[in-house]
């Protein structure tokens, strides 16, 4: 009675739960006898029952599970474990039949025995078909073994043991790290333990060598490595391997009981790699990373696919079979964690190309921000920013975009450049102004900011300064160029205004002006007796005409001299009244002359007008008026037997004319002076010899017709 009892079921309408009770029946069970069962509820209305069950008392048994369960493990059958436990009741009351299920240690799954393998009524039975080196978790269960009655009891207490060693039955897990060089790879050989290990691994044989050469392989003798204790991944051996080299690499792995197979990798040529997997994806699911792929075109060939993925510090891979294109990650990837995972077909043992892409098992904001600088010294409308690149450690993330940030004043812009951008130039600045900027990094996880940077941007472009200063100079140099050139192609009119031409008495024709009557040559020098040589300031228009007629006779030949010499019609305002002829024979009172002033005499009618004006009827007498000049001589003035020649080829007589450029008022204020006067004789001191009245009479025309006009001035003075 203590070993088992009867359950009744009952319902609780109000509830809608299902119930039960255990009840004792002490030491008497009613076996192989009809029990009626029942349920009643009751409440302060009144009470109700339940639907009377009657079965046999064995149909409401549910016995308590075996007890004393144990395990064995024999070093003879490392594949199984030997269960052994005790009846609770005697046979003849109750016949039990039993359930066994067990799993491996760490696993949520239980593997259950078939009820056909436990229907009789044992007390022990072997597991087997187990992993040798595992630990395994054990429990029983029991119930009546009458169809159909009874229920099965609760499982038994775990009973966990481990299953002894035996040889590894699989190949270790054996993989490669290349690190390039220039025509040199560094290839390190890794390994971890078989899958199959069965047993602790004590250690790793290797062995490399030239497939091609046979000879050499076959002495080639195994090295072995001790197993590494800081974690499952042991580094067996690094060689420099030329690209071109071709290398074989055997390894087995070796625990207490005996070897494993052997596991074998070739590294071929660079140029000789078999294709890759095609359009491989990376994603995040559900805390893991799955992959997905597509095999090479050469798929027949390949055996296995090695999956790779190398994070911050670590570096671990998986197999897959041949037949696998969607798989998961099964090692332990942490987050915000950038991993390269990449996919490797092997073809019998070659390593194909891989397929690589970069995945992070979850995404969160930057763990550090870019650092923001000016890119050197910012110019007036723009300047150039440079931020540093987040390391790949601190991004938790990829970034998907940095957003710049500048201000002036209350008003923020803000712009966004591609995550592949280190460097922008910001345009369209505000000169000598002072500008905050900062950078935002963003993820899909989050994002960070940056501190602010200040500049300033400059008053003045760079060169703008220099450009005013070469614009201006250049423009002044243009303006003396320009006046320099105006100044040679405009000389003349230049020397006009600002130094005006002087007559030039050289070039004067007064060497031309002659008598209205030409005069005879061989009467000439005796005809001249009633002349004399006046002086004339045409400035104060004073006339020294009568003083001269005293004291200034001349000579014939002088008077000739004088007679035909030219005349400029008036002398400067600032000059006074010199004397014609300079002679020894004239005393202290021509002292004054000096030898570079040479006098120059015109002939002037006594009683002339202006041209235009009607002459007067009676005959004019002509004087003589006396200008001066520092200009040298005319040919004429020098040689006056020429000029007597000359004038008397000139017909009709003309009168003179001032070339000078007189003033006409001077000119007529002149003429007004000589006008009462008369031709004087000569005097006593001159070197010619009076003539005697008979000869006077006979060279002198017995009167001299006046003066028509002027003689036209043919092309005025000629430059000095």
């Amino acid at each position: 009675p203590n070993h088992y009892c009867t359950i009744l079921h009952c319902s609780s309408t109000h509830r809608g739960q299902y119930n039960s009770i255990q009840v004792k029946l002490g030491d008497i069970f009613p076996h192989h006898m009809t029990l009626e069962v029942w349920v009643e509820a009751h409440n302060k209305l009144g009470k109700i029952e339940s639907e009377h069950l009657k079965e046999d008392s064995g149909w409401f048994v549910k016995t308590d599970p075996p007890s004393d369960v144990k395990v064995f493990s024999e070093r003879s059958f490392p594949t199984s474990l030997l269960i052994n436990w005790t009846h609770r009741i005697i046979k003849e009351r109750v016949k039990l039949t039993y359930q066994i299920r067990y799993r491996q240690n760490g696993t949520q799954n239980w593997t259950y025995v078939p009820l056909g393998d436990t229907a009789s009524d044992i007390k022990s039975f072997r597991l087997q078909d187990l992993q040798p080196y595992q630990v395994y978790e054990t429990q029983v269960s029991c119930k009546n073994a009458k169809e159909g009655h009874g229920y099965w009891s609760n499982w038994s207490n775990i009973v966990t043991k481990k299953t002894p060693e035996d040889r590894p039955t699989s190949k270790p897990d054996l993989w490669r790290i290349i690190a390039e060089g220039d025509g040199i790879q560094q290839v390190q050989f890794i390994c971890k333990d078989p899958v199959l290990a069965n047993g602790r691994i004590i250690r790793f044989n290797i062995k490399i060598q030239d497939p091609k050469d046979k000879v050499k392989n076959g002495s080639l003798e195994w090295k072995n490595i001790t197993r590494s204790s800081q974690g499952k991944i042991t580094d067996l051996k690094q060689i420099d391997l030329a690209d071109q080299k071709y290398v074989g690499v055997y390894v087995t792995a070796t625990n207490s009981v005996g070897n494993s197979p052997v596991a074998s990798l070739f590294i071929t040529a660079k140029a000789h790699e078999h294709a890759p997997v095609e359009e491989l994806k990376v994603l995040p699911h559900r805390g893991q990373l799955w992959l997905e792929w597509k095999p090479p075109n050469s798929s027949k060939l390949v055996s296995e696919y090695v999956v790779e993925w190398v994070g911050s510090a670590q570096t671990d891979w998986q197999k897959e079979m041949r037949n696998t294109t969607r798989t998961a990650i099964k090692g332990h990837l942490e987050k915000f964690v950038c991993y390269n995972v990449s996919v490797y077909p092997i073809y019998h043992g070659c390593i194909g190309k891989p397929a690589s892409k970069k995945a992070y098992l979850e995404q969160g904001a930057p763990a550090l921000a870019p650092v923001v600088n000016l890119n050197d010294k910012p110019g007036r409308n723009q300047a150039t920013l440079v931020w540093t690149e987040i390391p790949q450690g601190r991004r938790r993330g990829f970034i998907t975009n940095y957003t710049i940030f500048y201000t002036s004043g209350s008003e923020v812009h803000n712009l966004t450049v591609p995550a592949n951008t280190n460097s922008y130039t910001l345009k369209s600045l505000s000169g000598n102004t002072k500008y905050d900027t900062w950078i935002k990094a963003s993820t899909i996880g989050g994002s960070i900011s940056s501190f602010n940077h200040s500049f300033t941007t400059l008053k003045y472009a760079p060169g703008e300064m220099e450009f005013i200063v070469v614009g201006v100079s250049l423009g002044f140099l243009f303006i003396m160029v320009m006046t320099m050139l105006l100044c040679v192609y405009k000389k003349d009119v230049i020397k006009e205004n600002f130094w005006p031409q002087i007559p030039d008495p050289g070039e004067s024709t007064i060497g031309n002006w002659l008598p209205d009557y030409p005069l005879k040559a061989e009467t000439q020098e005796s005809g001249l007796s009633g002349i004399s040589v006046l002086d004339v300031d045409v400035c104060d228009g004073k006339c020294v005409f009568e003083e001269d007629k005293a004291s200034l006779p001349l000579k014939k030949d002088k008077y000739l001299s004088e007679e035909h010499s030219s005349g400029i019609g008036g002398s400067s305002c600032m000059s006074s009244p010199r004397q014609s002829v300079s002679d020894s024979d004239e005393g202290g009172d021509m002292a004054d002359t000096t030898a570079s002033t040479v006098q120059y005499s015109s002939v002037v009618p006594a009683s002339s007008g202006y041209k235009g004006q009607t002459p007067n009827s009676q005959p004019q007498q002509a004087l003589f008026s006396r200008s001066e000049s520092t200009q040298p001589l005319l040919d004429s003035e020098e040689n006056p037997d020429m000029l007597l020649q000359e004038a008397s080829r000139q017909s009709p007589p003309r009168r003179p004319r001032f070339t000078d450029g007189g003033d006409p008022a001077g000119i007529a204020e002149q003429q007004e002076l000589l006008e009462p006067l008369d031709f004087c004789p000569l005097g006593e001191d001159s070197e010619q010899d009076t003539p005697v009245d008979g000869q006077a009479a006979d060279w002198l025309p017995a009167a001299v017709p006046p003066l028509s006009s002027y003689m036209p001035q043919l092309g005025g003075y000629r430059p000095q």
